[in-house]
């Protein structure tokens, strides 16, 4: 997934492109799995959860970068990534969306995507 992510955010034209189709193919494929359930293992914050939450940190980059809107492609996936953001655990472990846009917009610049 970070492959995929890394090349929205990163590149541009047909590598993004590409990367685009291949981010917006996995999310759905995680929103298939996650079904109608409020956590990956049902009802109950387990080990998937915690492995796949840290890439939501990410999403801001990938839809200001990637001109993308990832809620109207794979609202069950954003519905299951707000829900785990309110646990407080998750929330004080993961970075601000602003801050890893600003992040990445810092890393366009000085390798010259921009």
């Amino acid at each position: 997934m970070y492959d995929a992510q890394r090349k929205v955010w990163w590149t541009k034209g047909e590598e993004q492109e590409t990367g685009k189709k291949e981010f917006i193919e996995l999310l759905k494929t995680l929103e298939s799995e996650l079904r109608d359930k409020t956590y990956f293992g049902g009802d109950d914050f387990g080990y998937v959860d915690i492995g796949l939450i840290g890439f939501y940190s990410w999403f801001h980059a990938c839809e200001k970068y990637g001109n993308l809107n990832i809620e109207s492609e794979c609202p069950k996936l954003i519905a299951w990534a707000k829900t785990c953001m309110q646990r407080e655990s998750v929330a004080k472990s993961l970075p601000d969306s602003e801050k890893v846009i600003k992040f990445v917009t810092e890393i366009r610049k000085k390798f010259m995507i921009e």
